[in-house]
Formats: C-alpha cells, structure tokens, sequence
C-alpha cells in the first residue's frame, strides 16, 4: 500500500487534470515544493511551541520574523520555497 489510497489519486489526477507524463512530473514537482514548505512551517510551530496567529505568541520572548526565499534543487528540479525565521535566528 502506498502513500496514498486509489481514490485520493484520482481525485488528484482529476482536480490537476493530468493527461500526460509531462503533466504528472509537473505536478508532483509542485506537490514536494509544497511538502516542504509545510514541513518547514510545521518544524517552525514546533520550534516556537505554538501555530501562527496563536494568541500564546504574544507570551514568549521568540515570534515569527517574516520569511527568506531559497532555490532548492531536487530531481524535480529547481524549486523556489519560502523559509520562516524566527526573530532570535534560532532555526
């Protein structure tokens, strides 16, 4: 069993409308960038001990400080991601 079930992936063949390989690369390219971006997010919740627009924010010395733009290169190729900071430099 994979990642995902058969029905998940035709629903994503479905609302990408995927008809060739060059579509499928495509959108797979897309869906690592994003998986990593949700990863970095997530460690980012993780680092600081609470989600973004949380109201715990305003009880710690550490908060969200904008974001950095990074080329990362896969087999998918060159992808442009957004990394979080936080305002102490810690990740």
């Amino acid at each position: 069993m994979g990642l995902w079930t058969k029905q998940l992936l035709r629903e994503f063949i479905k609302e990408n409308n995927l008809v060739s390989a060059q579509d499928a690369q495509n959108a797979l390219k897309n869906l690592f960038a994003e998986t990593i971006q949700e990863m970095l997010e997530a460690e980012m919740d993780t680092h600081l001990g609470y989600g973004k627009h949380e109201v715990k924010a305003k009880l710690t010395p550490n908060s969200r400080n904008g974001k950095s733009r990074k080329t990362v290169v896969s087999e998918y190729g060159e992808q442009e991601i957004v990394i979080p900071r936080d305002r102490l430099g810690e990740v």
